[in-house]
């Protein structure tokens, strides 16, 4: 498979002849709101939304923060061919998207696509920052692929871990996300240390972060990745690549 990263949550994986969209987020810099507050995007798209070619569909998150999905990426959702979601994305946004049940299952080809749990935040803030999904993808001779969406709970990684089992490759949404919604040293996805634990839970192989760049929320970035895998010694199983690059796994 190959995992080309777009920057911020958006990423284009390519697999079992598949071409799978996660979060498409395409607006430039600037501030946005969210409820009561504002979050700040600091980087622009590395490419025109027009340009990506064709995608078979894409799997979101969430949709009710402006960093997993943006005006523009409203507006290129609408056009997709399928989508996937949580029930409560589907129920405000309608077609395409269809909304999966944690631990349930659609089949696209050859791939098995099921939704997992996922926790945008530590305990008590469920009802704070909505529900999300992450998802895994199967199939007879695939890779495992792990797609985490925004979450921050490893207790959720290893609920998924055990029925699952070992994943060829993570996708982890990273960058310990924070705003004042929530306690002081809280993230709203997984710091650079627990995304190497989450690695070590998922027996993952390869592991590829997303989000961890390009907004202002985030606390930690490539260089906190790349230090919390060396002391775990999975240093070798962590790929990087910067925005508009692709990585063949």
């Amino acid at each position: 498979m190959s995992i080309t990263y777009l920057g911020g949550p958006t990423a284009v994986l390519e697999l079992a002849g598949l071409r799978l969209l996660t979060d498409p987020t395409f607006d430039p810099p600037g501030e946005y709101p969210v409820g009561n507050r504002k979050l700040v995007k600091l980087t622009d798209r590395v490419v025109d939304p027009a340009e990506l070619g064709r995608v078979d569909a894409v799997l979101l998150s969430h949709d009710q923060h402006v960093d997993n999905l943006d005006r523009a990426g409203r507006e290129y959702l609408g056009k997709a061919p399928r989508a996937y979601s949580t029930p409560a994305a589907a129920e405000r946004l309608g077609e395409p998207v269809r909304g999966l049940r944690p631990w349930e299952s659609t089949t696209l080809g050859k791939l098995r696509l099921t939704a997992v749990p996922a926790q945008h935040g530590p305990d008590g803030t469920e009802h704070l920052v909505g529900p999300v999904t992450g998802f895994v993808l199967a199939g007879d001779g695939l890779p495992t692929v792990y797609v985490s969406g925004d979450n921050a709970s490893l207790r959720v990684v290893e609920e998924i871990a055990g029925r699952v089992g070992d994943v060829d490759v993570a996708v982890l949404f990273a960058g310990g996300a924070h705003t004042p919604l929530i306690p002081d040293g809280e993230y709203l996805t997984l710091n650079g240390a627990g995304a190497a634990e989450a690695a070590e839970i998922l027996r993952a192989g390869r592991v590829v972060p997303l989000h961890f760049e390009g907004w202002a929320h985030f606390t930690e970035g490539a260089d906190a990745l790349r230090e919390a895998f060396e002391a775990r010694g999975l240093a070798d199983r962590l790929h990087l690549p910067k925005p508009g690059e692709t990585v063949r796994l």
